[in-house]
């Protein structure tokens, strides 16, 4: 397995990174997609491709590296997926093991990311590659009617 970092403009990314990242991300267009990493680039915005030895990518990350009060310096992961037809063969290992190098390389002090509550597949693999449970992660929408209170 090959993982490589892809630069916003590389055809990879539309080609081969977005239909993997679309079994998480289902809403993403070409469009859009890219508008966001062109965007997101600027504050910091990686992403990261996992290819098999055919050429075949068969795993997407999207990171950045994050300082803040609470870590101080981390790796902040986005997104994180395997190709459904490719889970259970150690892509997902693969791809922590490169985030974790990119982190440990840049000073970070944590490697992190948030799950859907109702991803319950993914966190048994983030317990199994050593991730703790640390918070609650809240959000409040901005999009629909404001808050009477």
């Amino acid at each position: 397995m090959k993982i490589i970092d892809l630069e916003p403009g590389d055809p990879r990314l539309e080609n081969d990174l977005l239909p993997v990242l679309s079994e998480l991300r289902p809403h993403l267009t070409p469009d859009l997609f890219r508008e966001v990493y062109e965007t997101g680039h600027s504050q910091g915005l990686r992403f990261s491709a996992a290819y098999t030895d055919e050429g075949r990518c068969v795993g997407a990350a999207g990171w950045r590296i994050v300082i803040n009060t609470s870590s101080l310096r981390k790796l902040y992961v986005d997104d994180l997926v395997t190709a459904a037809a490719t889970r259970s063969t150690g892509v997902g290992h693969a791809l922590i093991a490169h985030l974790e190098s990119h982190a440990r390389a840049a000073g970070c002090h944590e490697l992190n990311l948030d799950s859907g509550t109702h991803r319950t597949g993914a966190h048994r693999f983030y317990l199994r590659e050593r991730f703790d449970i640390v918070a609650f992660h809240f959000t409040r929408a901005l999009t629909g009617p404001e808050d009477a209170s």
